[in-house]
């Protein structure tokens, strides 16, 4: 009972900050759906910043603060309310994938029992490891929220050299958000953390599987739903207290946000920017959980620029003259800089005046040797191939080569007639991934060691969005090729 009311809070303020954003109307289930999840991650993002500010300033009384959040984030939510209802208008599913009715009943079934199991692995995997499964649960992310929790005056001490096994430079989602219920239980009781993980796994599930529904119907949402379901190592991580899951939400939420922004009619209309707030607020989040997601948010804002200041295409309909155009672009690509702006602000803040330096940019002039070493390359793109190829820790045939296969299978054809938003996404993933290759050539551990112990981690950092965006491309395939067998 002592979690209700926090639980109550974080929820209702996550809710608060996405429907206050929110002006897609599709089908109820799937819209809801797609909401409460949102709402279950925002909240928590939430929840840890307030934290944070609080610890900061010295404030201890956590129930008002939280109590004040939420009013404020209702007032802006009734605020805007009455304009997101007149620009909300309800949408079907856009060519949503066709097939016979047997196969959806299959498909319906071998979901429903995905989850169940997957539901009932991730809880088995919560309560035999209560601490977490693996090193950087309970000496980093578990160690910073205790040291935010029980520091009291001293909590920076954290955040020192010291303990330069602990990363002190890593952002605080994941802890703000563990310490602030730690607050209201009076005690760090262990299953918290493991609650938290539990909440930010299938929240993800529910996120892809709701926005895949609402964008091309059941069919592609239960294939999508599948591959992240039965892609063992995300269950293995999501039950494991480790902040990458969590980072592929916030990864996820913004790609969604930015697709369904993109494809809801008139884009640039005023109700529709609200979607355009929320993905940039979730890129903010991510930078917040890790320092990877930093490197995503400069992705995400450099793929958006890439794709609306890129030279026209030719056969592209659009009714508005070429000034228009770049004005409305523009204005898109400006909110999207607002929204991302106060995270960003408070992860320079972080690490300028609490977190010590990286080690990953201790040593400038080893670094820049270390980027032309060709056996560097050549090293991280071997790794690269075989993780890959091994990705998932699936028994049989990986993931990452079942989904080409079945791409070509059914006969899909490549198309160049996606919006901003889903080529936006496609490239910055591919940013986020050169990044990530660049960091392993300028490792100052031993480079081996590095990539062993990260780099699927790194991929399942992508592996939500990626599903999404791929089952985004099945318009009707399956259906077409099946009527014209």
């Amino acid at each position: 009972m002592a979690l209700a009311l926090p639980a109550l809070l974080c929820l209702a303020s996550g809710l608060a900050l996405v429907s206050a954003g929110w002006s897609w109307r599709g089908p109820f289930a799937s819209d809801l759906t797609l909401r409460a999840s949102l709402a279950v991650g925002y909240g928590l993002g939430i929840f840890s910043v307030v934290f944070f500010l609080a610890r900061a300033f010295g404030v201890s009384n956590f129930v008002v603060v939280d109590v004040a959040t939420l009013s404020l984030l209702l007032a802006v939510f009734f605020l805007l309310r009455n304009h997101a209802t007149r620009s909300g208008t309800f949408r079907k599913p856009a060519e949503a994938l066709d097939l016979p009715r047997w196969l959806q009943r299959v498909l319906a079934v071998a979901f429903i029992v995905s989850l169940c199991a997957a539901l009932y692995a991730a809880v088995m995997r919560t309560l035999g490891h209560p601490h977490g499964d693996g090193w950087d649960a309970f000496s980093i992310w578990n160690l910073h929220a205790r040291f935010l929790y029980r520091g009291g005056a001293h909590w920076r001490d954290g955040f020192s050299t010291l303990i330069p096994w602990s990363h002190p430079d890593y952002p605080l989602l994941l802890p703000g958000a563990i310490a602030h219920f730690w607050s209201y239980l009076g005690s760090d009781e262990p299953a918290v953390p493991g609650v938290i993980g539990l909440l930010f796994t299938f929240s993800t599930v529910g996120l892809l599987v709701s926005a895949l529904s609402v964008l091309r119907g059941r069919a592609s949402a239960m294939l999508g739903g599948l591959a992240l379901l039965t892609t063992p190592f995300f269950i293995e991580l999501g039950s494991s207290q480790y902040a990458d899951v969590p980072l592929s939400f916030f990864f996820l939420a913004t790609v969604t946000l930015l697709c369904l922004h993109d494809q809801s009619g008139d884009a640039t209309a005023s109700g529709q920017r609200g979607l355009l707030v929320l993905a940039g607020l979730g890129a903010g989040f991510a930078a917040w959980t890790k320092n990877e997601g930093l490197l995503f948010l400069c992705a995400i804002v450099a793929a958006r620029v890439r794709v609306f200041f890129r030279p026209e295409r030719s056969g592209e309909a659009d009714p508005r003259g070429p000034a228009q155009r770049l004005s409305d672009r523009a204005i898109s690509v400006a909110i999207l800089l607002v929204a991302v702006a106060p995270a960003f602000l408070l992860i320079v803040w972080f690490k300028h005046s609490i977190a010590p330096p990286g080690d990953l940019f201790s040593d400038p002039a080893t670094a820049f040797h270390k980027l032309i070493d060709p056996t560097r390359f050549l090293a991280i793109l071997k790794w690269y191939g075989k993780g890959f190829l091994r990705f998932g820790h699936w028994l049989l045939l990986p993931g990452t080569l079942l989904l080409p296969a079945l791409y070509f299978a059914t006969g899909v054809k490549p198309t160049r007639n996606f919006g901003p938003g889903f080529r936006s996404s496609r490239l910055a993933l591919v940013l986020t991934l050169c990044g990530y290759f660049a960091i392993y050539l300028i490792t100052p551990y031993d480079i081996y060691w590095h990539l062993r112990f990260s780099l699927t981690r790194l991929f399942l950092h992508l592996w939500p969005s990626t599903i999404f965006l791929f089952f985004l491309t099945f318009r009707r395939a399956i259906g077409s090729v099946a009527d014209s067998r």
